[in-house]
């Protein structure tokens, strides 16, 4: 592991590493905030953020504003690449929803993908075990979020490894890939035309399969009503529906003139770090807005 940069900021140290994953079969970059507490010799508790499409390790660090609100929790916070890259896959940077900076938090089975494109055990294995042992994470209080195809990854490996995820939200996510253009044209490239593959990497699909609600502090999704993607690609309605299915709480927020962007993250971030800071930290959950929707 090696890092690349440090900066000072609110208190704690922003670092960016890159590694040679053995998952991937090529070198990684991911971005850690250590809050003030860490340095002390404890564990702390983390939260992982996966970004969407186009995206890499820097946006959300840069761009959320997240790490001052980071350290009120103290949180560490761990920001994976969105794809494997420099793997010279022929047609890989094609299209910008498919390919590089397009990885969709799984594990391809399809050929040429599935040799590096294996971001779930990247994630969900690799650099979990990374940030919980080479650098001070609290393995037992983990939380995952993101945003879009980040989303979409959250809230499908929070239910495929409850083990591992003890808390999970999301901004704006993909919540049915089986059902919108951008999930069905990642899932057939990435995993063929198997529809029970595809139901295993679908959030919606895989709440509705559950015995019992998997999160009992509540699940947390805001989405902008003028995210042009809203209708077409995220569906929050199927996962809300999913959800009240099975009794799984949900807090379902949905504002007014947002769109699908970072100037609607960066105005709500401070919710969700608060939300995984009262879970992982064992707080009481407080309220967090007299306009949510629950269901």
């Amino acid at each position: 592991m090696k890092l690349i940069s440090q900066h000072g900021c609110h208190g704690g140290v922003q670092h960016f590493y890159r590694h040679d994953s053995e998952e991937i079969g090529l070198p990684m970059r991911f971005s850690v905030f250590l809050p003030p507490q860490a340095p002390g010799g404890g564990k702390v508790p983390v939260l992982f953020y996966l970004a969407g499409l186009t995206c890499t390790e820097d946006t959300f660090m840069i761009k959320a504003g997240a790490q001052r609100f980071a350290v009120e929790q103290g949180l560490m916070l761990v920001a994976p690449d969105t794809s494997p890259r420099g793997a010279d896959v022929p047609g890989e940077a094609d299209a910008w929803d498919f390919g590089v900076g397009a990885g969709f938090y799984l594990d391809a089975t399809e050929a040429p993908w599935s040799r590096h494109w294996r971001m779930e055990s990247y994630v969900a294995d690799e650099l979990f075990n990374l940030v919980t042992t080479a650098l001070p994470g609290d393995a037992d209080r983990v939380g995952i979020c993101g945003h879009s195809m980040g989303g979409h990854g959250a809230l499908v490996l929070a239910q495929r490894h409850p083990e591992r995820f003890r808390s999970v939200s999301a901004f704006a996510p993909i919540t049915a890939p089986s059902l919108c253009p951008w999930g069905q044209k990642a899932l057939t490239g990435y995993l063929g035309v198997n529809g029970s593959a595809w139901a295993e990497h679908d959030a919606t699909a895989l709440m509705r399969k559950q015995i019992r609600p998997p999160f009992p502090d509540g699940i947390l999704i805001d989405q902008g009503l003028s995210d042009q993607y809203l209708h077409e690609q995220l569906l929050p309605d199927a996962f809300a529906e999913a959800c009240a299915h099975v009794g799984q709480s949900l807090t379902l927020r949905l504002h007014e003139d947002y769109d699908h962007g970072y100037f609607f993250i960066a105005s709500f971030i401070a919710d969700h770090i608060r939300f995984h800071g009262n879970v992982l930290n064992g707080s009481s959950l407080k309220s967090i807005s007299t306009q949510d929707l629950v269901l």
